[in-house]
């Protein structure tokens, strides 16, 4: 090659040498924080781990009686005036069934508390469905150590359990605030899925606010993709700074394991029933007696609300604490202790969290003026309503009902507060067999009035046994008797 060539060529080789050199960098720099995140992710599970605990319990299953051989003719009375209620040789006879034991496993950690700790005890925070019906439960740490444990306290309503053992030298995790914690963020779950002890997973938050799935009463789970699996129940949800944020309560799946869909109780709600378990061994939750429902285009339309966030007020129980604080059907409820309110299961959290006797603030919108109440919270006591959903699904008979508005009932030709309005029947379901449809207004159940959802759902769920329901139901002007029965 001449001089010249290679002049020529020099500045093109100087200049791509030149340009390879940052790329180079940015990958020395992208693997750099991926080791960096590794790192965070390792020293969470080093600091966490010896304080999650492996809960093991151990419980009886009573036997119970049975037949082996059934037959009207052995139980009739003829038969048995001649030969006695136990005829020898016949395999009717109800036989004892032996006792056995019956395993179960899950997950919990030792967590730091501001009152009521004994010195010489340590609390551990797990769920409530992981002990309840427990005989004996064994708790055993990383380092191998092992403990009986018993319970200090449940809230099957939360599914929070409280558990002490002996000792207060095991080491405990501090609690984050949950409230704070964004989508999107890392998070890590440690506990013992399907046995194996102290196994950690990572992933994100998902989605928060998460209500309606039926696993408890009061629900507002955290959503994660860290994974999730039989076995993690109690165990921590974790920030990268090691603080808890969450208790891994349940999963969604159609396989029985991991799907990328778990949830966690916040960790604020359960410090809150955890307080209380120690404290006192029982739960108070706060009362107001209303029945609710979240607002929809049509509902704001049909009020003649501006107002597209909040929860609307469709029944206000009589001589309940609302009504004292002269809270009335239609009122749009948008602000609790001055936060704003956006759905009812989260409202209804708020309130039952809020101590009995205090009192909270109310910011309503009425006949499109805002007004501010101030309500004396009660104290829920078995049988009342905080501040219920005014929709409920009969899922056996296949149609879902809620509690009539006066709008509704107007278009109905039904009186406000007196039964409630079927919104939904599912195809081929009994309920549309037997002739229900959207509109069909339902006056009692089993003979009694239901006048809310609330009435209509605890008279369903007694005749679940029977697995039949006798309706009296109303289409216009006329009213009929319906019998559903389901297998």
């Amino acid at each position: 090659m001449s001089q010249r060539k290679a002049w020529f060529f020099l500045p093109l080789v100087i200049f791509f040498s030149l340009l390879a050199v940052p790329s180079q960098a940015a990958d020395d720099a992208a693997i750099a924080n991926l080791r960096q995140t590794s790192k965070a992710f390792a020293s969470v599970a080093k600091q966490v781990s010896p304080s999650v605990v492996f809960i093991q319990v151990e419980s009886v299953q009573r036997g119970v009686p049975f037949t082996p051989f059934q037959s009207p003719f052995f139980d009739d009375d003829l038969f048995k005036r001649f030969f006695g209620d136990r005829f020898p040789g016949f395999p009717n006879q109800r036989q004892p069934q032996p006792e056995r034991r019956v395993m179960g496993q899950g997950s919990g950690f030792v967590f730091k508390i501001d009152k009521g700790m004994l010195s010489d005890t340590s609390y551990i925070l797990t769920n409530n469905h992981v002990v309840e019906g427990a005989d004996k439960i064994r708790v055993t740490f990383k380092d191998g150590g092992e403990f009986e444990a018993k319970v200090t306290g449940a809230d099957p309503k939360s599914d929070i359990a409280i558990l002490e053992i002996d000792g207060s030298e095991h080491p405990s995790l501090p609690l984050g605030d949950s409230a704070n914690l964004e989508v999107g963020e890392w998070v890590v779950a440690v506990g013992n899925p399907f046995g194996l002890s102290h196994t950690l997973t990572v992933g994100v938050v998902s989605a928060k606010g998460r209500s309606g799935l039926g696993i408890n009463d009061y629900e507002d789970f955290i959503q994660t993709d860290a994974a999730i699996n039989p076995g993690n129940s109690g165990g921590p949800l974790l920030n990268l700074d090691g603080e808890v944020v969450g208790i891994n309560t349940a999963i969604f799946s159609r396989s029985g394991g991991y799907m990328g869909v778990g949830f966690a109780i916040p960790v604020n709600l359960a410090k809150n029933i955890a307080d209380q378990l120690i404290d006192s061994g029982e739960v108070t939750r706060g009362y107001l007696g209303i029945v609710i429902q979240n607002i929809t285009p049509e509902l704001a339309e049909s009020f003649d609300i501006e107002e597209k966030k909040g929860i609307l007020v469709a029944q206000v129980s009589e001589d309940s604490p609302a009504e004292k604080a002269g809270l009335k059907v239609g009122d749009l409820i948008v602000r609790y202790q001055g936060e704003k309110v956006f759905e009812v299961a989260g409202f209804r959290n708020r309130v039952a969290l809020t101590p009995p006797g205090s009192w909270a603030n109310l910011t309503i919108i009425r006949d499109g003026k805002r007004r501010e109440l101030s309500v004396k919270i009660g104290n829920l006591e078995d049988g009342q309503v905080i501040a219920s959903s005014s929709t409920e699904k009969a899922d056996e008979l296949g149609f879902t009902v809620q509690t009539l508005t006066p709008d509704l009932a107007r278009q109905f030709n039904a009186k406000p507060g007196r039964g409630v309005v079927v919104t939904e029947v599912q195809a081929n379901s009994v309920a549309s067999m037997s002739g229900l449809r959207p509109g069909t207004v339902i006056l009692q159940v089993n003979q009694m009035d239901v006048n809310s959802t609330v009435d209509f759902q605890r008279a369903v769920d007694k005749s679940r046994s029977d697995k039949r329901v006798l309706l009296l139901v109303s289409d216009g002007n006329m009213s009929r008797y319906v019998v559903l029965s389901w297998r």
